[in-house]
């Protein structure tokens, strides 16, 4: 049966190789397979108690239906040496340079010499840096102009949203919004702070929106049209 031990990604042999990720769910009736549109992740839900050589042969039945799928998404970019990367809304080169940690530099982003199998890892360490600061110092000044205080900011890669506010003051933000043009970021900073003293989407708190930050629908227009591109990133070394 499903349980404890099992491997939680299965591996579909190349060329290319495809990971995909095994979840299990009580609520599932049946076996299905996706692949985001936002990364091009594949997960695989299997019902309780589905043994793991069910799972192998449905995705083997599925080959041909997820290469094609696959196919259809060519825009995920792999982290590494010589790609580009998104840094507040411009695309920046990934260079290999005689530095200690990464910077940018000229349209670059510099990257240690040596080991370039850590490439992505060092890129995703410095973004969620950048990322953490500029985050904290839009949530300060937009609490500052509220007269309100956050509780604890929390970056995760959420697919879903942006950012969140709990009942409790805390603050959750995507990474990736560092990727975004610096505007966007501020943006849903300001958002979020709103939500502190209106947990809602209602008039009011678009106006407290509006009080702090402005105008505001450019940003958010951003956002629904090319937000998408933030999640094209992979970061697996």
């Amino acid at each position: 049966m499903w349980g404890r031990g099992l491997p939680t990604h299965l591996i579909l042999e190349g060329p290319p190789v495809v990971e995909v990720a095994l979840r299990q769910s009580a609520r599932a009736k049946r076996l299905s397979l996706r692949v985001s549109g936002l990364d091009g992740r594949v997960s695989l839900t299997v019902p309780k108690g589905v043994r793991q050589r069910e799972a192998e042969t449905f995705l083997a039945e599925k080959e041909a239906w997820l290469r094609s799928a696959l196919a259809r998404n060519p825009d995920t970019v792999s982290i590494k040496v010589d790609e580009e990367v998104l840094f507040q809304g411009a695309l920046h080169r990934i260079t290999p340079a005689p530095v200690r940690a990464v910077r940018i530099d000229a349209g670059s982003l510099l990257v240690p010499q040596g080991a370039p199998d850590r490439a992505a890892t060092r890129v995703q360490a410095f973004l969620k840096l950048q990322a953490r600061q500029r985050l904290q110092a839009a949530t300060d000044h937009y609490c500052g102009k509220l007269g309100a205080r956050h509780g604890r900011i929390t970056l995760r890669d959420t697919r879903s949203r942006w950012g969140s506010c709990s009942a409790a003051g805390n603050l959750n933000y995507s990474w990736r919004l560092i990727m975004a043009p610096p505007d966007v970021l501020t943006y849903v900073a300001a958002h979020e702070v709103a939500h502190l003293v209106e947990m809602n989407h209602s008039q009011a708190f678009w106006s407290v929106v509006t009080r702090l930050y402005g105008p505001y629908k450019a940003q958010r227009g951003w956002l629904r049209t090319h937000g998408a591109q933030l999640h094209r990133y992979r970061f697996d070394d």
